[in-house]
């Protein structure tokens, strides 16, 4: 009887959290602007077994479809109150894609000039499109790679394409592109897989897949950019705050954030079921390195080479290190973390969790893997130094990277990591000849009073490019093979 009385209790607890949290997230989607085109259009993706079914000529027919769809049912349809220069899907607008020399939101191949060396596919981030990893991709091109670039479904379209989008759609997506890049090259050649971000993911659960089908190809090397190995708790419960929107006036509880589309390659506004798939998917990837560690098959997997600033706000830096490399063998991977600027006159305004984060993240100790921190060489000092321990050691070797860190950069971010400073659209220090995306978003700094923008200035604020893109970059260039 007791132990009835305890469960009618926890079930009368559970209900009222439920109940508060429908109530309150239902008060909140009437609030806030209205859904526009964009948050109700949703375009037609292939599914899983289609994408399983094709080849890379089949996906581009499939994309160009959608394409035409978002131009039909959003663009050419587009009410007038959105006809304005700073959205991405006006026609007129200076940022419009399909006006570009080159629309990044699209999948593309860069072919090496003469005979490929080997092949790389490149899968870019959650919200984002393959423009993320245009320039890395052209690392590669230049050292006789072909770089097949992937658009993962439910992206570089409209945000609601999101709404519907699971991440088995781009688990397939991945094996398609990995299948293309391989026929490309040919049997034999070096294969490397370069993740941003969601497609860090991506790329890391595709390699241990491989282990165990033999019909997909093994990687050879692995580049992460800020790999999404691990979300905040939040993401678990994300679920709960779209249940409001199966009433139609509640509807706009699908969203976490309605934002205007002023980024001509990456979504602003985001749905809740994007934080499902990104909670999913990494529950789903730290099963399975676990199950590769418990089968002793953890050593079979390729070198990975991953960067991750010490500060993350997108993902958890922490799982990086503690679900991804701590169960690594020693096979020749490495991880590079920045840490936050010393020297940028911010030091008394740094939380503790930020001003320790290395240390908390790398503690004293051997470890199987090369452990590389980006950061200031002493405080106060703007020069920036590399520190390395190698796999098996304690002591740790400095070399000084002939470069500052920023005075006007205190962490690097999330989102900085593919991009340099010259980048046309997210540079802090544009290139004039890569200025065509019709805005450089990476050089506004704005000050005045809260409230006046139409977007927060959080997202202003963060860094968007990367001051040691030069130092990745010749990272990365190390470790493809030249013969």
């Amino acid at each position: 009887m007791r132990l009835r009385k305890v469960a009618v209790a926890l079930a009368i607890l559970i209900f009222a959290v439920l109940a508060t949290v429908f109530a309150v997230r239902a008060y909140d989607s009437l609030r806030g602007p209205p859904l526009a085109p964009w948050h109700t259009f949703v375009p037609d993706e292939l599914s899983v077994a289609e994408m399983d079914a094709t080849d890379w000529t089949g996906y581009l027919a499939a994309e160009e479809r959608i394409f035409q769809s978002v131009l039909d049912n959003v663009t050419r349809e587009l009410p007038e109150a959105y006809r304005v220069s700073y959205d991405r899907y006006f026609a007129d607008a200076p940022i419009f894609p399909g006006s570009f020399p080159q629309d990044f939101n699209r999948s593309y191949v860069l072919e090496p000039d003469g005979e490929p060396k080997g092949a790389v596919l490149l899968l870019h981030g959650l919200t984002d499109a393959p423009y993320s990893l245009r320039h890395v991709a052209e690392l590669y091109r230049t050292y006789g790679f072909v770089a097949v670039v992937m658009r993962m479904p439910g992206h570089g379209t409209v945000p609601a394409g999101l709404t519907r989008a699971v991440w088995e759609d781009w688990m397939a997506a991945t094996r398609l592109g990995v299948r293309d890049a391989v026929a490309r090259a040919g049997e034999g050649a070096p294969l490397h897989i370069v993740g941003y971000s969601n497609g860090g993911a991506l790329a890391v659960k595709y390699a241990l897949d491989a282990l165990q089908d033999d019909r997909l190809a093994q990687p050879d090397r692995l580049v992460l950019l800020s790999p999404m190995i691990g979300v905040t708790r939040f993401a678990r419960f994300s679920g709960l705050a779209a249940l409001p929107a199966i009433f139609p006036p509640f509807i706009k509880a699908a969203w976490l954030n309605i934002i205007p589309e002023y980024n001509p390659f990456k979504y602003n506004s985001f749905p809740v079921n994007a934080a499902t798939q990104t909670y999913e998917l990494t529950t789903e990837l730290q099963s399975e390195i676990e199950a590769t560690v418990r089968r002793g098959d953890i050593g079979r997997l390729p070198p990975i080479l991953a960067f991750q600033s010490a500060i993350d706000f997108t993902v958890s830096a922490r799982a990086v290190v503690n679900a991804l490399y701590d169960r690594l063998e020693d096979n020749g991977s490495e991880l590079v973390l920045f840490d936050v600027n010393r020297a940028a006159n911010v030091e008394d305004l740094l939380r503790d969790s930020a001003d320790t984060a290395v240390a908390r993240l790398l503690p004293p100790g051997v470890r199987k893997y090369r452990a590389t921190v980006i950061g200031n060489a002493g405080l106060e000092q703007p020069a920036a130094v590399e520190r390395t321990v190698a796999p098996g050691d304690t002591a740790e070797v400095v070399r000084l990277l002939g470069v500052d860190y920023p005075a006007d950069v205190f962490s690097m971010s999330h989102i900085a990591l593919p991009f340099p400073p010259s980048d046309g659209l997210y540079g802090s220090h544009p290139d004039p000849a890569d200025d065509t995306f019709g805005v450089s978003l990476g050089t506004i700094a704005p000050r005045g009073e809260t409230g006046a923008l139409i977007v927060g200035l959080d997202s202003l604020l963060r860094v968007s490019s990367n001051p040691f893109y030069a130092y990745v970059a010749r990272r990365i260039e190390e470790g493809i093979p030249t013969e």
